[in-house]
This record gives C-alpha cells, sequence and structure tokens, in this order.
C-alpha cells in the first residue's frame, strides 16, 4: 500500500463530531477520507468528507480495503455507535466476523481496542480522537452562575467513587445519584436514559457525575456532554451534571450554559487531585 501522509481516515458514528473534526482537518491541509455507517452517520459528514464510503456495522474487510485503496495510513474514531446495535443490524464480512469471534468481553473498550489493533496491522495508524479539537476538552471549574451547594459536593464526591468503579468494570461512565444514593448506574443505554431513569427515581435535585473509565484511550469514546445532557437533565428536575475535566468532550458549549443558568443547574469540571481529592 502507498500511503498518502495528506490523507487521514475517519471512522465515523453519529453526532456532531466528525463533522467538526472535518472542517478543522481540512483547515490543517489534510484530504479527509470519511468510512460513514449507515443509520448512524449524517448525510452532513459525508457531504462534507472529500472522499466517502458507506458501510453497515461490522464490515471491517470493506473499511481495510477502501483506507487502502485510498492510500489512508492514519486514521480516527469519532462519534458515537448506538450501543444496542450489535443486537441488530449488525452485517459483519468474513474479517469482521473473525474478529468478533475473537473477543472474549464485548465491552466498549474491548471491541474498540480489537478493532483497532486490527486496523493497526493492516498498516492504519489509529490516532487521538482529539487531534484537531483539543479546545472540545471539558473546563475546569464551575461554569454556571450556580455554584454547588455542599449537599452537592457531597453527592459529587459519592458518585465519583461509585463511577470510578463501575469505569474500572468497563460498564459506562456515568452515575446518577441523589442523597448518597446511587439511582441509575449507565451500562448500554448511554448517559441520557441513564439520566432520565436515575431522575425519575430521584423525583428531582438529581445529581450526575459523568468521567472517564480509568483505562480510557483517547483514540476513541470519551465522555461526551452537550445542549442534550442538560435537556435531559431538566426534563427530570435535576440539579447538577459534574464532569472530569480535561478528559472528555463538551459540545454546544455557549447555548448549553446558557440554558443551564436559565433553568437554574449547576455545571461543574472537577480535577481529581494525586491524592484522591477532588477539585471544583
Amino acid at each position: 500500500m502507498r500511503i498518502d501522509p495528506n490523507k487521514i481516515g475517519i471512522i465515523a458514528g453519529s453526532g456532531q463530531f466528525p463533522l467538526l473534526f472535518i472542517k478543522a482537518a481540512q483547515e490543517a491541509g489534510r484530504i479527509v477520507v470519511v468510512i460513514a455507517h449507515k443509520g448512524e452517520t449524517t448525510a452532513a459528514v459525508a457531504a462534507a468528507a472529500d472522499v466517502v464510503c458507506w458501510v453497515k456495522l461490522g464490515q471491517l474487510g470493506k473499511i481495510v480495503r477502501f483506507f487502502h485503496d485510498e492510500g489512508v495510513g492514519e486514521a480516527v474514531f469519532l462519534g458515537a455507535i448506538t450501543k444496542t446495535q450489535i443486537f441488530r443490524d449488525v452485517f459483519p464480512d468474513l474479517k469482521g466476523l473473525t474478529l468478533w469471534n475473537k473477543i472474549d468481553s464485548r465491552q466498549d473498550d474491548a471491541i474498540l481496542r480489537a478493532v483497532a489493533n486490527a486496523l493497526e496491522r493492516e498498516e492504519i495508524k489509529i490516532l487521538e480522537s482529539t487531534l484537531y479539537l483539543r479546545h472540545l476538552l471539558f473546563p475546569a471549574g464551575v461554569l454556571t452562575k450556580k455554584k454547588p451547594s455542599q449537599e452537592q459536593r457531597l453527592d459529587i464526591e459519592f458518585g465519583w467513587r461509585n463511577a470510578r468503579a463501575i469505569g474500572h468494570l468497563d460498564i459506562g461512565q456515568c452515575v446518577v445519584v441523589r442523597n448518597r444514593t446511587v439511582l441509575a448506574v449507565e451500562a448500554i443505554e448511554g448517559t441520557d436514559a441513564a439520566i432520565l431513569r436515575g431522575g425519575m427515581l430521584a423525583k428531582e435535585k438529581a445529581v450526575v457525575v459523568k468521567i472517564k473509565k480509568p483505562s480510557q484511550d483517547f483514540r476513541f469514546d470519551l465522555p461526551a456532554t452537550g445542549l442534550k445532557t442538560i435537556e435531559s437533565l431538566t426534563s427530570v428536575k435535576g440539579a447538577v451534571l459534574a464532569v472530569e475535566a480535561g478528559q472528555s468532550l463538551l459540545f454546544d458549549r455557549d447555548i448549553m450554559i446558557r440554558t443551564a443558568d436559565k433553568k437554574g443547574l449547576v455545571i461543574v469540571g472537577i480535577t481529581e487531585k494525586p491524592d484522591g481529592t477532588l477539585e471544583f
């Protein structure tokens, strides 16, 4: 395979992250070659790409062939794939099926790492998803006019410990708590569904804590929050969104904060010190 160093590949899922990356990469002078997933990737992403190939989930062989044909030697994973799709709408080709049968744990990190390793064996290096977009990382400190109360700080610290524990098990990145009680743990359903489930149990004043997994690989599946997260929290009369600073993505920052201020919510970026204490 002859590699074109000007080209960069994107394995695109849903959401706006792929589109933002395409624009930033093109501004940096890169030719963007996109793998778009049917039922996930938007038409806007496909239209913005310099070259695009549509695939179904599991068609690993098709991805490899397309990148080889285009001379792509570097690629990134961007955007979400609906996790419940692993139970439906999967059409693996021979290479995809072979890899799938070799994966012992079919949790997020295990699957993505296996795919990344398979691509790197094909001379396609997987880069960090924040390349060109590090300004989207969640900032430290209180972002809203309202600050967390002492009671809410205790809930955040409690939620943080529990979120870290489920992260060690590669279950999810988010917990919903109130009064030092875990109401919901994010699993395959995703953050917004977990917020709705936990918020309904809380009745009101739920505290959402979202952090990276201890073994989080910046090449893929970084935690992400945005306006939709705030809308979910607002719909269940929640109170706080606490996110690990510098270790997750923040989309629609300005409108997200304005909406939170209007609803009287708290948004805060948390930093964990070396001794384990949290800095608000």
